[in-house]
């Protein structure tokens, strides 16, 4: 006698969210009577894989594989079972343009805080801005997973792993920010740190200062030159030249000066007096530019330094966040599913 019942089966069987929006399901059917045992009924496997005949393609999952098998317990003679394994696979296409790709470029958008200038004062308010739309996703991503505690998806991971990057990257700016805006009135700049982030670090980040002249440079110049000038002058401060018509405003005679010695010292020494005024004046004058182009230049150097840290993270972030979204995302490549028999002896 063949009898062939008509009949639709439904099943319930535990989701895996592990490698989610890459997961692979196996759901288990098992055949047996619950009023007869093997004696009376005996359960015949007549294919090792199930048909598709009927199967509908569907969006969402793809059937790896359907294969069947007949168990039996040899302790238990009147016992036995025909099982199906129905193996599915969910396609990410959907997932990956609405959920992974976003995330991506929203962490690309994180690397680029490091990219941002300190003065254009928009650092803080990319990050938090990143980290608004990463918590966007993340509701998103609780409302499409299955509601379950005893795995977290891929997904999640990556959006948890983009988002403690995002924190930190908002702590490393407001250090690089605070050590942007330092001056010589509030700090001083250790000896290592010039050792290390404006002669060793800008090497290895490949960072080339440009080697501007500044002020006070030009200052020196000029004020070696005017030494040298001034020595000239002193050697021929006993020397003086007197044109014929001043000499007559003043009341001098040029036979006393050419004859007087002490009159030419006199001379001499109201021309110098004035002249000396001004030469103090620019003195002055010159000491407070330099005095100031120092301070520029420590300044700048705090500047530089902020600019080389922003450097390093750069590097060490990009660094990260690539082998970070490799390393999650080649995961479900690697991922093991226990066979159809080792759910039979589990059972």
């Amino acid at each position: 006698v063949f009898w062939l019942p008509p009949a639709i089966y439904k099943s319930a069987c535990r989701i895996e969210v592990k490698h989610f929006p890459f997961d692979q399901q196996n759901c288990t059917l098992k055949f047996r009577s619950w009023t007869y045992d093997r004696t009376e009924i005996d359960l015949v496997l007549s294919s090792d894989v199930a048909s598709r005949d009927d199967f509908n393609p569907s969006g969402e999952w793809d059937i790896v594989s359907l294969p069947g098998r007949r168990n039996e317990i040899p302790t238990d003679p009147t016992y036995v079972d025909i099982t199906y394994d129905f193996i599915i696979k969910r396609k990410p296409l959907f997932y990956t343009i609405n959920l992974i790709i976003p995330c991506v470029l929203i962490t690309s958008l994180a690397i680029l805080v490091f990219y941002l200038p300190s003065d254009c004062g928009e650092k803080i308010t990319l990050c938090i801005s990143v980290l608004l739309a990463l918590t966007v996703f993340l509701l998103l991503i609780s409302k499409i997973v299955p509601p379950t505690s005893l795995d977290v998806p891929l997904i999640g991971k990556y959006l948890m792993f983009t988002m403690v990057l995002v924190t930190f990257s908002i702590v490393t700016s407001v250090c690089v920010l605070n050590v942007h805006h330092r001056s010589p009135s509030t700090h001083t700049m250790p000896e290592w740190v010039k050792q290390m982030f404006l002669k060793k670090l800008p090497t290895l980040l490949f960072m080339k200062r440009p080697e501007n002249r500044s002020i006070k440079d030009r200052i020196d110049k000029k004020q070696s030159s005017a030494d040298t000038d001034g020595k000239a002058d002193q050697d021929d401060v006993q020397t003086c030249y007197v044109n014929k018509e001043s000499a007559k405003k003043y009341g001098w005679r040029l036979g006393d000066m050419s004859d007087d010695q002490d009159s030419r010292k006199k001379a001499s020494a109201k021309i110098n007096s004035s002249v000396q005024e001004a030469v103090d004046g620019v003195r002055f004058i010159a000491e407070h530019m330099k005095s100031e182009d120092d301070d520029q230049s420590i300044i700048e150097d705090w500047k530089y330094v902020a600019m080389v840290i922003d450097r390093l993270f750069l590097w060490i972030f990009v660094l990260v966040c690539v082998v970070g979204t490799l390393g999650l995302y080649l995961q479900p490549l690697f991922q093991n599913y226990a066979s159809p028999e080792t759910f039979s002896d589990a059972e």
